[in-house]
């Protein structure tokens, strides 16, 4: 009997895929969903989606749901985590307050002031779903979902024996991209990818053994195709090679694009290919369409979506559990697997998956220039986890000085005041530690 606990299960579409994923998944015809959320209100709509997900499949599944975590997760096999900690109450401040220092950001949740605060935010409580899940569950892989990606797996690693893995499409929905643009099957496309989460770099892109960076750099100077991808477009013709997340978020990693006005007007686009406060405006009526739709299907106002979805977690579960070997793309603890990168470090590298668990493959060395800029980030995600861990609110002061877009705007002692602000600011929501 496979267990599944999902915490965070009140986001509700999110929980509903991962679930229907599982029960349509061969192999995992019974089992029990642990479902946990703080939101009674949203855990139960997520219960109510999972009976319904049942009823429909008939497999023989039960479920478990509380707000009290310790009540249901043990014994638990896999353990997803997608928690967001009080992030309705501070989207706003995360954007709000370094845009009056000249800090633009488009989602502004997994790096930059909004991410490095999201991440001071959420680390504590992810802490100790670890120590609950250690005692409780010490058998359990632990997949995380929730971002910042990249500092919410370290923290983790550094603070639990667990095993845990940081699973996120970014880098097959690059691949897919890029077959759009090319006007090739995905399937017909061979990439090597590597790096850290959303800078992770499809460094090598082939078909039928022909390199097809030529042919993007010719499809560049197409207005129908740079336009859907200008950022990104924009990197891979000034530094080799395509990045693994969409224009807007890619905008904040680095330096280049955001820093000034004209910047943004010039190379920002409408939605998530940059528009400016584009996370801030949207999330909180995201989060509540994202209720109504699960609302309408548990009522049968709307079909269920019964197809298998691209989350990697049910794939992960049918490898292990039938011995199925799968490749996918996870964000594990840097054992040498890329060399040029630091290790102990969380890099993102395809991983191969079977009855023995996630085995992380070697990758070798990143081209030196798209290294570096993952290794500022990297020195960033050190510091917020050595902030949360060893409760140093001055090393998370370090972590913002070093945010390369940040770093690219303000002076040191308005990247002070910016962080005294948002700190103030967002006090209820943060450590003691931080005030």
């Amino acid at each position: 009997m496979t267990k599944v606990a999902i915490i965070g299960a009140g986001s509700a579409v999110f929980a509903y895929e991962i679930m229907r994923d599982v029960l349509v998944t061969p192999g995992l015809e019974s089992g029990t969903f642990a479902l946990v959320d703080i939101d009674a209100q949203r855990l139960e709509l997520a219960h109510q989606i999972a009976e319904k997900l049942i009823t429909t499949t008939g497999r023989q599944w039960t479920i478990e749901a509380s707000t009290d975590r310790t009540k249901v997760i043990s014994g638990t096999d896999y353990l997803i985590n997608a928690i967001e900690v009080a992030g309705l109450a501070n989207v706003r401040h995360d954007f709000d307050i370094p845009m009056k220092y000249g800090v633009n950001q488009c989602i502004g949740d997994t790096i930059g002031p909004g991410g490095v605060f999201k991440a001071l935010r959420t680390l504590p409580a992810w802490i100790d779903i670890l120590r609950d899940t250690e005692r409780l569950a010490p058998n359990a892989l632990v997949m995380n979902y929730t971002n910042p990606m990249s500092l919410t797996c370290l923290t983790g690693l550094r603070a639990s024996s667990l095993p845990i893995v940081g699973l996120c499409h970014s880098i097959p929905h690059t691949a897919e991209n890029l077959a759009e643009y090319l006007d090739i099957p995905v399937s017909e496309l061979k990439y090597r990818a590597a790096g850290i989460n959303h800078l992770a770099w499809l460094v090598e892109v082939t078909h039928n053994g022909d390199d097809m960076y030529p042919r993007l750099r010719e499809l560049a100077k197409d207005p129908a195709i740079y336009e859907k991808d200008p950022i990104r477009f924009e990197t891979m013709l000034h530094l080799g090679a395509f990045p693994t997340e969409g224009s807007g978020h890619s905008s904040e990693y680095t330096p280049y694009f955001r820093k000034r006005p004209d910047l943004v007007e010039k190379y920002a686009r409408e939605g998530y290919l940059g528009e400016t406060g584009f996370y801030a405006n949207n999330w909180p009526r995201w989060r509540e369409e994202a209720a109504d739709e699960i609302r309408r299907m548990v009522s049968g106002e709307d079909a269920l979506d019964m197809e298998r979805g691209v989350e990697y977690a049910s794939q992960i579960m049918e490898a292990i559990e039938s011995d199925t070997p799968t490749v996918i793309y996870g964000n594990v603890k840097n054992t040498g697997l890329v060399t040029n990168l630091p290790d102990g470090g969380v890099v993102e590298v395809a991983c191969l998956v079977n009855r023995d668990g996630i085995q992380p493959t070697y990758y070798g060395a990143l081209p030196t220039q798209l290294a570096a800029l993952d290794q500022a980030h990297m020195a960033v995600h050190d510091l917020v986890a050595t902030a949360v861990l060893e409760q140093n609110r001055e090393a998370a002061f370090y972590a913002l000085m070093l945010d390369p877009l940040t770093a690219a705007v303000c002076s040191p002692a308005e990247i002070r005041a910016m962080f005294d602000e948002m700190a103030a600011t967002e006090a209820a929501s943060l450590p003691e530690w931080m005030n």
